[in-house]
């Protein structure tokens, strides 16, 4: 026997054993590939899918929301439009002079002369008094950090300066009212006086001058 045979076949053997355990090894590791691909695009669709969940949820919100300020607005809108000229008027000053936190028009109140005012005076009768009392307990029961623009009003009798300077004493004397025994802050009242500028009625007739003779509350938030 050649004494070099045993040595060949273990030479023979280790080859043999070294190309079972490369292809045994990159059979693992094609598994271990694959494996990780199908993980990998089991966790991209997974991912994927709570996305679209999240975006779909996010879309919900977002269209709820909108559809709650749109009606809002539409609501807001529906009150300013039916609000009086000066009212609107009232909410374009306030707006512009930064008054107002939320540029919002609430409602009016108005004092006519058959319990406000005679026909050049300005001292307020008792009827006018219980009126602005109810007035303030409804600010107050409200709530609200309001702005109150106050509107003297008066009818055509007499010039028309004169007029303007009878309004403005009309609308102070509501606003030193309210500040006086309701405790209304100064600054969250401003008067303005329309004189006869602004008539809700006829002044060809008595009873029509006696309504134009009156002092309006915008109430704005």
């Amino acid at each position: 026997m050649n004494l070099r045979t045993p040595a060949l076949l273990a030479a023979c053997a280790a080859l043999l054993t070294g190309c079972a355990t490369k292809d045994f090894v990159m059979e693992k590791i094609g598994m271990s590939e694959t494996a990780t691909k199908k993980y990998v695009d089991g966790v991209a669709t997974d991912l994927n899918g709570r996305i679209d969940k999240v975006d779909e949820a996010s879309q919900t919100r977002v269209n709820a929301l909108a559809k709650d300020l749109d009606g809002r607005l539409s609501a807001q809108q529906a009150g300013i439009d039916s609000a009086s000229r000066t009212a609107q008027e009232a909410l374009e000053r306030a707006n512009a002079a930064g008054k107002l936190a939320a540029g919002k028009f609430l409602y009016e109140t108005t004092l006519t002369s058959q319990i406000a005012f005679g026909f050049d005076g300005n001292e307020l009768t008792d009827e006018a008094r219980k009126a602005l009392d109810d007035f303030a307990a409804r600010i107050k029961a409200e709530n609200k950090n309001v702005y109150i623009e106050i509107q003297g009003h008066t009818d055509s009798t007499g010039p028309e300066y004169t007029n303007l300077k009878i309004g403005e004493q009309r609308a102070e004397a509501v606003r030193r009212y309210l500040a006086v025994h309701h405790g209304f802050p100064l600054h969250r009242m401003n008067v303005i006086s329309y004189g006869e500028s602004a008539p809700i009625a006829s002044n060809k007739t008595r009873e029509g001058r006696a309504q134009n003779r009156r002092v309006t509350l915008v109430v704005l938030q």
